[in-house]
């Protein structure tokens, strides 16, 4: 209806004007129309005029030729007014078709502004085609833009809706986060109170204890002081006054009765409740050294430098150990675990059990990619470095990430425990490093090394990393200069030190390894093979145990091994990795070396 409408309205409006059209243009040419058709018609009566004007000349010339006799002077009068009028005649002729020329030229100029205007009418007519298709066009665009802005605003009530009820379940469970947070709150309070009830309760007993044993020392004291001895009571007596000046270290021979009589005087002299309380104060401390750090006291051992350190030559155990790709391995103090990083975001630990690999756990809660893992001296806590800008601490018996050390604004591309286990070095891309502590968890220092730090290793003071500009810097951290640089000619891969702290191991971009020995901070021993090639620039790469032996892996898949002692190439390892090995791990206790890739997988080597 609206578009039978629409079209009606246009007919009518394209007839008015052309009915206004019309009007015009006739009063306009109107006036002309009418003088040209009187000139058409003066054009008649001229021509009509002439012939009877030739007409009349011919009957005068009869009749000239008819009336000779008439006297000269009259025809000379008539030859004269025939001659003003044939010459004023000629005149309005001349006038008449100039006139008429004019006109013709007006017609044709008319004519011509007639067809012009035609044209410009089916110009117009073809334009107003073109705008009625155009409106028709934006009418339908229209409508579908009407029904896309109801079709939105449905959508928008039902996120405006939806937005409502989630703001009512976020503010439900705001209100239980909070309810939450005070019951944890009087949980700890209420721990805390238990713990000081035990605490008292331990110290009382321990008080009774010592009491009890104070009065049955006293008691046997005085039993033995009923009974006869074989020597005087004044000897007894020097005895007494002997050890008592000269304590445990008095020298000479003593008869045995002065030995039983050392033994109560001993006692006397030193009350048996100091020992019991130290003994149970070692025991609380070692028990809260437990809680605090996640590990028994045996795993706190840390093992000495490995005198039986065996080469590996077949892969024991192969298996997939991350999605995508694995970035960093490493073997805990104690052998027993191993842990894997990856581009998943997460690190998992293995149980290494008679060369198997299985599954332990996994630390959650990187953003991104783990680019390097160590675990502490006691094996309790591991630090992973990731592409977050973030290093983060995990303990391994509970799994729980413990602290995350944000700061830098680039990739961490390593981090490393100090020797105290209470601070920690990290080194970035963004071309720093910093000084974490622990304790306060927060950043103490930050140095600027120039350029982007690929991998880190510390002694007690020092602090020495490689870089990309195929430098190693060593660093005093208690004046946060530069002690000295080394230049190699490739960017630096992977630092690692022998147990000893008294040689470095590099690996660079030139696919060089490098031994560096920091007593006189020269290189001092190159290893390179036909076919080794570093894969990346995060290629590491390690000592054994011992520091006989070094392995790294090349970016055909094969795992390399020198020996140090010689300089030699000792073995090839290439069954096992399809791609290029990124890191390498030598278990403390020398059994196993472990090895993962680009791909998924990871590799435990043995001799077995």
């Amino acid at each position: 209806m609206a578009g039978r409408r629409v079209e009606c309205l246009w007919k009518r409006h394209v007839m008015e004007k052309l009915k206004q059209r019309d009007r015009v243009q006739c009063q306009a040419f109107e006036e002309i129309i009418h003088q040209y058709n009187r000139l058409l018609e003066k054009s008649d009566l001229q021509v009509v005029f002439s012939e009877h004007l030739h007409t009349e000349k011919y009957e005068q010339q009869n009749r000239h030729d008819l009336s000779p006799v008439l006297g000269g002077g009259r025809s000379d009068s008539l030859q004269q007014e025939m001659a003003q009028m044939r010459i004023k005649h000629q005149e309005e002729l001349t006038e008449l078709h100039k006139k008429r020329g004019e006109l013709a030229q007006s017609v044709i100029e008319l004519n011509n502004q007639i067809q012009q205007k035609d044209k410009e009418i089916q110009s117009n007519e073809a334009k107003m085609q073109d705008y009625q298709q155009q409106i028709s066009h934006l009418e339908g665009e229209c409508r579908d833009l009407r029904n896309s802005l109801a079709d939105l605003e449905r959508a928008n009530q039902t996120l405006r809706d939806e937005y409502d009820a989630l703001q009512i379940t976020f503010s439900a469970l705001e209100e239980k986060l909070r309810k939450t947070t005070e019951d944890n709150q009087e949980l700890v309070t209420r721990w805390m109170s238990e713990k000081a009830q035990e605490a008292n309760k331990l110290n009382a007993e321990n008080e009774k204890d010592s009491r009890r044993r104070q009065a049955k020392l006293q008691k046997e004291l005085a039993d033995a002081a009923k009974e006869p001895l074989p020597i005087e009571p004044d000897d007894d007596i020097e005895v007494l006054s002997e050890d008592a000046g000269k304590g445990a270290g008095g020298a000479g021979e003593t008869s045995p009765s002065r030995q039983r009589s050392r033994t109560p005087s001993r006692r006397v002299s030193q009350p048996p409740a100091a020992g019991l309380l130290d003994s149970i104060s070692n025991i609380f401390i070692r028990r809260r050294s437990v809680n605090s750090f996640g590990s028994s006291p045996e795993s706190a051992e840390v093992p000495s430098a490995c005198a039986d350190v065996r080469v590996p030559s077949t892969a024991l155990h192969v298996f997939d150990a991350h999605d995508g790709e694995v970035n960093a391995v490493r073997f805990s103090p104690g052998s027993r675990l191993l842990a894997t990083g990856g581009m998943d975001r997460r690190v998992k630990l293995w149980e290494v059990v008679s060369g198997r690999c299985e599954p332990k756990g996994a630390l959650t809660g990187s953003n991104a990619g783990i680019t390097s893992i160590e675990f502490d001296s006691a094996g309790s806590s591991l630090l992973a470095a990731s592409n977050d800008f973030a290093s983060r601490i995990w303990t391994v018996d509970d799994y729980r990430l413990r602290h995350t050390l944000t700061g830098h604004s680039g990739k961490v591309l390593s981090a490393r425990f100090l020797l105290d286990n209470t601070r920690i070095v990290s080194g970035s891309y963004d071309r720093t490093l910093k000084l974490w502590d622990l304790r306060s968890k927060v950043c103490m220092k930050t140095v600027f090394a120039g350029s982007s730090c690929n991998d880190i290793v510390c002694t007690e003071q020092c602090v020495m990393s490689g870089h990309f500009d195929k430098k190693v810097r060593f660093w005093d951290i208690r004046s946060e200069s530069i002690v000295h640089e080394l230049e190699l000619l490739g960017r630096v891969t992977s630092l690692d030190l022998n147990h000893d702290r008294t040689e470095l191991l590099s690996c660079s971009r030139d696919d060089l390894v490098k031994i560096i020995d920091l007593r006189c901070n020269a290189v001092r021993q190159t290893f390179k093979a036909q076919g080794f090639k570093c894969g990346s620039d995060f290629t590491r790469v390690t000592f054994s145990p011992d520091g006989s032996y070094v392995a790294a892996g090349s970016a055909d898949g094969v795992l390399y091994i020198w020996n140090v002692l010689t300089g030699k190439l000792d073995k090839t390892l290439d069954k096992g990795h399809s791609s290029a090995i990124n890191s390498v791990s030598w278990s403390p206790s020398g059994t196993y070396v472990a090895s993962v890739e680009k791909g998924s997988k990871a590799v435990l080597w043995s001799d077995m």
